[in-house]
């Protein structure tokens, strides 16, 4: 059987059937290897480090699996396009080719940034019209502020639901459960 966060990355195509909201799901098993399953390939993940996640916004992005909880979270919420915006910044940030910059600056801005877009994040007008302005002629550092305000929007809204929810108190409780088998 695969491990969890194998399943996290799978889970894309699972979540198109579901309509609740995440917290109003009775079960999250199905994506969770069985309680007894301590195979090879099911990823180890301590206690302590799931449990840090509940401790700063930056813990849980930082962290593979962590960032994968919660990008998965998200999708369960049909909300994930701010996620998908921050990553997407952080990739642009790295794009050293001015030719390349200029064409992820317009696929970033023609799938989250423009009024109606596909995945529009949910920005002022003001800052909609300074990351236009700014990625007339773009630079790595042109979507910071508008990265930033998405980051803190999340930081205050998603991810204190994340850290509440069903799913992540059951990733928490799978990884002290695997951590008691380890002591035995």
């Amino acid at each position: 059987m695969v491990c969890f966060f194998t399943r996290l990355f799978t889970m894309k195509t699972r979540l198109g059937c579901l309509s609740k909201k995440s917290d109003s799901y009775s079960d999250f098993s199905e994506f969770l290897p069985p309680a007894r399953e301590t195979t090879a390939r099911c990823l180890k993940l301590s206690t302590d480090e799931v449990v840090r996640w509940s401790e700063s916004f930056d813990h849980l992005l930082a962290h593979k699996y962590g960032l994968a909880a919660f990008r998965t979270f998200l999708k369960s919420e049909f909300s994930d396009e701010n996620i998908e915006f921050w990553m997407a910044c952080e990739d642009y940030k790295k794009i050293k080719s001015s030719t390349k910059l200029v064409s992820k600056a317009n696929k970033i801005f023609k799938e989250f940034i423009e009024v109606q877009s596909p995945r529009e994040v949910n920005i002022d007008h003001r800052t909609r019209e300074k990351t236009k302005q700014s990625l007339s002629d773009p630079t790595p550092t042109s979507l910071n502020e508008v990265q930033g305000k998405i980051y803190s929007l999340m930081e205050k809204d998603s991810y204190p639901r994340f850290i509440r929810s069903k799913m992540y108190q059951e990733i928490v409780n799978r990884a002290y459960a695997q951590g008691q088998r380890r002591s035995v």
